[in-house]
């Protein structure tokens, strides 16, 4: 999610009864990504490595997943 004043608890009490801006707020877990680029490059990492180990082929089917 994006660094936004919008994901504030304060934006849920202006919206929302304060009970029920308690209880959502309480639903979520908020992770926030870093202002800089370095979490685009460890998610393109990541998809490289699952794309090099198993995306690059065709799996003909759900047993051939089960024995490995």
């Amino acid at each position: 999610m994006d660094n936004l004043k919008t994901h504030d608890p304060s934006a849920l009490y202006e919206t929302y009864a304060p009970e029920e801006a308690k209880r959502l707020w309480d639903r979520f877990e908020f992770i926030y990504t870093p202002k800089h680029g370095s979490w685009l490059n460890m998610a393109e990492i990541e998809l490289h490595v699952l794309n090099s180990q198993c995306l690059n082929r065709h799996i003909a089917s759900m047993d051939v997943i089960k024995i490995r």
